[in-house]
């Protein structure tokens, strides 16, 4: 049995992102203003097809499958890893600090800055459209982040974990992780994230703040060739 997890990103542009999705019946995506994630309904030729004609010929596609994602003919991988899909074992407790604060629009740039420079993961000025975010700020400078981003029906991905380099080993990633996570709980959705299988670090630390493996999936990064 299948499980809405198991192809996130076509579930999620099925259900609760369905408002935002661009495309149709057979394939979706997300604008790519705000993440480059995009999805076919399955690898029949015309959804594949169909996949192709989404994107404009200099922007690229995210594609992360169970398996080995299906390139549209036309298409140059031009990036790719093996990521692990964790699920929340049990539901975090919500928390409180006075050090994390609501992001806002006006923290945007702020935001993208330091998601290029800790590289958690695709990451746009648009990202606040998918889920909220929360920061910690130093002498009002942005210096820890967390977030959501995919949402299933009755599930949203914790995403953007980052800290800045000067600000690391001290805790502040483990207390937004923890704090994100029971904000999910609290909403009533199942917190889940997804790591780059390469990062041994972080996948043990996830597991010892209450995360379990579930799912092996593969990230292919396309662009149409010219």
């Amino acid at each position: 049995m299948t499980h809405i997890l198991d192809r996130p990103i076509w579930n999620a542009l099925q259900t609760a992102h369905a408002g935002i999705a661009e495309g149709g019946p057979l394939a979706r995506r997300y604008p790519p203003g705000i993440v480059p994630f995009a999805a076919a309904a399955d690898d029949t030729p015309e959804s594949l097809e169909a996949l192709a004609a989404l994107p404009r010929p200099d922007e690229t596609m995210a594609l992360v499958e169970p398996g080995s994602a299906t390139v549209p003919d036309g298409f140059d991988i031009v990036g790719a890893a093996t990521l692990i899909q964790m699920i929340a074992r049990t539901p975090h407790d919500p928390l409180s600090d006075p050090r994390i604060t609501p992001l806002t629009e006006a923290d945007a740039e702020e935001m993208l800055a330091l998601a290029q420079l800790t590289k958690p993961g695709p990451f746009t000025l648009g990202a606040q459209k998918l889920g909220t975010f929360w920061g910690i700020k130093n002498s009002g400078k942005l210096i820890a982040m967390g977030g959501q981003r995919l949402r299933q029906t009755g599930f949203t991905e914790l995403s953007g974990l980052c800290t800045h380099p000067d600000f690391q080993g001290k805790g502040f990633g483990k207390l937004l992780f923890r704090y994100v996570a029971g904000h999910i709980a609290a909403s009533g959705a199942t917190a889940y994230l997804h790591v780059n299988a390469l990062n041994t670090g972080a996948i043990a630390l996830y597991k010892t703040l209450g995360f379990e493996q579930r799912w092996e999936l593969n990230l292919k990064i396309v662009r149409r060739r010219d």
